[in-house]
């Protein structure tokens, strides 16, 4: 699964279509756009390749600006970017495309995901991801996958599609692990790829949870290896062969987000973290996902 030789580089995952990722990236849900050009530019100056963006957070045009103005080679990035469920359809979808494409600035995308399974209207979900399978086809994303599907999702859309999702990005952190879509993912040969981490949504959103960052089991794991919470929960991440995507706009946290690879935690300090969890979801019930509720147009390019 690692291509990497240096016990210090981040590890590179490699996709069931034998595309190379990043297994750390970085996000921006939720960056104002006005902060996001400084706060991407100062991730790859840290030393990420991999940004994660969506059409739905509204700051693509800011990520690729900041991707210009670095001067970094457009092949030594990894970009990936989600279509949002206003502009699901075969049709739609495509557009979409063009719409994110336009934005950041590329021709092609690395990897170009579905945000949200649209239980209600599954119907759209497919004829989405058939454009996506057109898309890849066409040679206009390198990889294609979903967001926040369930084992149930992942299986309706096996039965009317012919590509097997790349990855499938979910909310794991320590305190709402997801066994269940971890196995189905792994069963598939899909990658999963954790947002929140760290467990973000823990801290700004009531969901029952204290912050992972106090939690005791975690904090005595860091002391041990002299690191943050934050590092060792993305080091859980990472030896368990997650992608992880945390996010920040505070330079210093962002760099320590980044060094998370010159340590291990143990089989014992794995299976304590694993324990941790306790079955409460921080975000939206899949189900509870309708264009009704969560609809929101999405400006052209």
């Amino acid at each position: 699964m690692t291509v990497n030789t240096d016990s210090t580089a981040i590890p590179t995952l490699t996709l069931n279509n034998g595309v190379q990722m990043p297994a750390l990236g970085y996000g921006v849900f939720q960056t104002p756009p006005d902060e996001t050009v400084d706060a991407v530019a100062e991730a790859l100056r840290v030393g990420y390749r991999h940004i994660d963006t969506a059409a739905a957070y509204g700051n693509e045009r800011e990520v690729g600006e900041a991707i210009r103005r670095s001067g970094l080679d457009r092949a030594d990035l990894f970009l990936e970017t989600k279509i949002w469920i206003s502009d699901y359809g075969y049709e739609a979808t495509l557009h979409a495309f063009d719409k994110s494409a336009g934005k950041l600035g590329v021709e092609a995308i690395d990897l170009l995901i579905l945000h949200q399974a649209l239980p209600g209207r599954f119907d759209l979900t497919i004829d989405a991801y058939r454009a996506l399978e057109t898309l890849l086809a066409d040679g206009k994303v390198r990889a294609i996958g979903v967001s926040n599907f369930m084992p149930d999702h992942l299986e309706q859309l096996a039965q009317s599609t012919t590509v097997v999702p790349a990855v499938n990005q979910v909310e794991v952190h320590p305190y709402f692990r997801q066994p269940a879509v971890l196995a189905a993912d792994d069963t598939r040969g899909i990658i999963t790829q954790a947002w929140s981490p760290i467990g973000g949504i823990t801290f700004y959103r009531d969901t029952g949870h204290t912050s992972t960052l106090e939690d005791p089991t975690i904090r005595g794991i860091a002391r041990a290896h002299d690191k943050t919470p934050a590092q060792v929960m993305l080091r859980w991440h990472l030896q368990q062969g997650r992608s992880a995507i945390p996010k920040s706009v505070t330079p210093h946290r962002i760099a320590e987000n980044f060094h998370v690879t010159d340590f291990d935690l143990t089989a014992d300090e794995l299976a304590a973290i694993d324990g941790l969890d306790t079955g409460r979801r921080g975000g939206p019930e899949p189900a509870d996902v309708t264009l009704e509720t969560f609809g929101r147009d999405i400006p052209e390019a």
